[in-house]
């Protein structure tokens, strides 16, 4: 498979030397300082795009895709609330494909269905009150996170006694702490913290006077979301539309 790179940090460079070693071509590379290449020949003619870049230039990288008739698999997150509709409609009704995910971490996504599923036992047992913490490496910007805003949506999904998520505190890397853990009632509230150079961890709790009940993804390094991705771009470039983790594995 042709495989075209947008975005060349680590996260780049990581799925660069996995999808190699799976036998697969990089034909372009795409970072801040080669924009004209979209317009290449190499970069038209890759089957997938891989896209790891910021908030603000991925859904103009996704349109320069869809314009050379590239299908494209993100991770970028920050773009759904104000492109989604847009891409939506690209993907269902003008014949584009995008794969999009938060997190491409298969741990990550076994981690997201057992989260689906305890959440719907824990929806009968109102004694229980959830809260979420998301932890990440000092040079993540955004907060919360992209995959725990995921989860968060994933748990108010199935429990009937929440109906949004709400920023609680946030720990910066000099350990000052913004915000405050009071949120409005039928909120999930999600904890941020900002240290060293952790890949991800995120944490879901149930707690009650008895007793708490706790699940944690832990990731050990940036290799399992890089695996991911380009296990995705094996997935889209045999199929079509608007793509996500539950497409490809089903459960």
């Amino acid at each position: 498979m042709k495989i075209a790179l947008i975005g060349y940090g680590k996260m780049g460079k990581m799925i660069e030397q996995i999808a190699i070693s799976r036998g697969h071509e990089i034909v372009s590379i795409i970072d801040v300082d080669n924009q004209q290449d979209f317009d290449s020949e190499a970069f038209a003619s890759a089957d997938v795009a891989i896209e790891f870049t910021a908030p603000q230039a991925a859904y103009g990288n996704y349109l320069k895709a869809f314009a050379k008739g590239v299908k494209v698999v993100s991770g970028s997150t920050g773009w759904m609330k104000e492109h989604g509709d847009d891409v939506r409609r690209m993907c269902n009704e003008e014949g584009n494909t995008l794969f999009w995910a938060s997190n491409f971490s298969i741990g990550v996504a076994i981690f997201s269905a057992v989260n689906r599923y305890l959440a719907k036992i824990m929806n009968g047992f109102q004694q229980y009150d959830v809260e979420m913490e998301e932890v990440h490496h000092v040079h993540k910007l955004d907060h919360p996170s992209g995959t725990a805003i995921t989860l968060a949506e994933e748990v108010i999904e199935n429990i009937d006694r929440l109906d949004k998520w709400a920023v609680g505190t946030v720990q910066n890397p000099d350990r000052t702490i913004d915000g405050s853990k009071d949120v409005e009632a039928g909120s999930l509230r999600i904890d941020s913290i900002r240290r060293g150079e952790v890949p991800g961890i995120h944490t879901i709790k149930y707690d009650s006077e008895a007793d708490s009940i706790t699940i944690t993804h832990d990731a050990h390094s940036r290799q399992g979301f890089a695996l991911g991705a380009v296990l995705a771009a094996e997935y889209t470039a045999e199929h079509n539309g608007l793509l996500t983790i539950s497409d490809m594995f089903k459960f």
